[in-house]
């Protein structure tokens, strides 16, 4: 075990985190606290965009390299450095005085954030050898959602004594000095050799993915990535409205989602790479997937009984604790199904499609409710976590001839 690469698995995985909620919780309670419309907060939604499209411009990340960093983490200091001048930027804008400004810098941040992705994941599939996949996916995902509760719990808690200006630069200048960890990360043993040209950098990945597994087996994983946590996502969006409609306050609410639940994911993460050094990464996903989507029963169960604090509680620790697990599970088994020579390209298409998932494909979630109620909809998540599972079965590359 190389500590070298699990710390800094560990930091870019923070850094990677670190600008996710600058452009939407966080600056969704900016904006509700300078007394923003709420249609016009919704509508800053669009600002995060470039994450489910970064696989259009990843190829050029596999094709390029900066003359300093490596091949991959050039790329990352590049995009810590734009990320530290863009979310300063966001820091000198007026949210009711210069919307479209802030607007415009929102949607730079989350570009350069997105960007950033591509590279530290691609980086993570060049430097992980089979044996520290999980841990390292595990690490990877750890540090994310750690810096999640930093910039979004704990930069509420920050804003009301420093104000949001102040918040942001600190988050700028925290930003810029995480490039230290980039220069401090080590280059993969074996340096996988970049395609020729931007035409090979766009097509040889895919047909390196189809001709690696058969049509039917590269369709059946392209499908079990997108709805894998379909039904978790399902519980995740619709939590909020939930909870309020049995009673509980929005204080109850943020506190338990928030602090709670973001710290029973975090838990689960560590667990589930705890997890893996013992089972197989398709092992993990049969299991925490099967895990994650039963937490639908204690929704359900709610649901049926109504206001009820040590329910709520057991339903929400439960459900991102599994989460958690889950998702160590299956950024491992994604890093295992990127070919080394185009992991930027393979990787963002794999997220794209969790992206997908997450923003599409539950989005009508409120319109099911509403026609069959919190009851029975907490059963149909129940059902859509069903073909992901079933799709898992299916996938893997061709036995060898």
């Amino acid at each position: 075990m190389n500590i070298r690469r699990l710390l800094s698995l560990l930091i870019l995985g923070f850094s990677s985190g670190l600008p996710l909620f600058l452009t939407s919780k966080t600056l969704q309670a900016w904006m509700s606290a300078e007394k923003i419309d709420m249609k016009t907060i919704g509508l800053f939604s669009l600002v995060t965009v470039p994450y489910s499209l970064k696989f259009l411009w990843a190829p050029l990340i596999d094709r390029f390299a900066f003359p300093f960093g490596g091949r991959r983490r050039g790329w990352i200091l590049c995009a810590q450095f734009m990320l530290g001048l863009t979310v300063a930027a966001m820091a000198f804008f007026d949210p009711k005085a210069s919307l479209q400004a802030m607007a415009v810098a929102a949607v730079l941040v989350a570009f350069f954030s997105a960007t950033q992705d591509i590279a530290f994941e691609a980086w993570r599939v060049d430097v992980l050898p089979e044996a520290e996949r999980g841990s390292g996916a595990s690490l990877a995902v750890l540090g994310y959602r750690f810096a999640l509760l930093l910039t979004g719990a704990g930069a509420l808690m920050y804003a009301d004594d420093l104000g949001w200006r102040a918040v942001y630069l600190l988050l700028a200048a925290l930003q810029i000095f995480l490039m230290a960890a980039t220069f401090f990360a080590p280059d993969p043993e074996v340096a996988p050799v970049a395609p020729k040209s931007l035409r090979d950098a766009v097509v040889e990945p895919l047909r390196e993915y189809f001709a690696s597994r058969g049509w039917a087996r590269a369709l059946a994983a392209l499908g079990f990535v997108a709805l894998f946590k379909w039904g978790v996502y399902l519980v995740g969006s619709s939590s909020t409205p939930f909870l309020l409609s049995l009673g509980f306050t929005n204080a109850d609410v943020g506190k338990m989602l928030g602090g709670v639940g973001l710290g029973a994911t975090i838990l689960g993460t560590a667990c589930g790479g705890l997890a893996m050094a013992m089972l197989s990464v398709r092992s993990a996903l049969w299991i925490f997937g099967a895990l994650q989507g039963a937490c639908g029963l204690l929704f359900w169960a709610l649901a049926v009984h109504g206001h009820d604090w040590a329910l709520m509680t057991a339903a929400v620790v439960s459900e991102n604790f599994f989460v958690g697990m889950g998702s160590a599970a299956l950024v491992a088994w994604m890093v295992g199904e990127c070919d080394p020579r185009f992991s930027a390209t393979q990787f963002a298409l794999l997220s794209s499609l969790m992206a997908f998932s997450r923003d599409i494909l539950t989005a009508p979630w409120g319109a099911v409710q509403q026609v069959v109620g919190w009851q029975t909809f907490y059963l149909v998540t129940l059902a859509a976590c069903v073909p992901g599972l079933a799709l898992l079965a299916w996938t893997g590359r061709k036995p060898a001839t």
